[in-house]
C-alpha cells in the first residue's frame, strides 16, 4: 500500500509539476507577469462562473418570488 502512495507522489512531483517548475525557475526572474499567467487564467475562470451564478440566482429569485422581506415585530 505504501508503494501505491509513493507512486502517486512520484507522478505528481516528477511528471505533472514540470510545467509549474519551468514557470517558477526559468520565467519568474525575467517576468513576474508571465510566471503568474496560470493564476490569472484560473482567476478569470472563477470570476466568469461567479458572475454566471449570480445571474442565475437573480433569475430564480424573480421567477420564484422567494425574496424574503424583513418583518418588524412590535412588542
Amino acid at each position: 500500500m505504501k508503494d501505491f502512495f509513493e507512486g502517486i507522489a512520484s507522478l505528481f512531483q516528477d511528471v505533472l509539476f514540470i510545467p509549474f517548475d519551468l514557470l517558477r525557475i526559468d520565467i519568474q526572474p525575467e517576468s513576474w507577469l508571465a510566471a503568474n499567467v496560470v493564476n490569472f487564467i484560473f482567476l478569470f475562470i472563477g470570476l466568469v462562473f461567479f458572475a454566471y451564478w449570480m445571474k442565475q440566482l437573480k433569475i430564480f429569485s424573480k421567477t420564484e418570488n422567494t425574496e424574503e422581506e424583513d418583518e418588524v415585530f412590535l412588542i
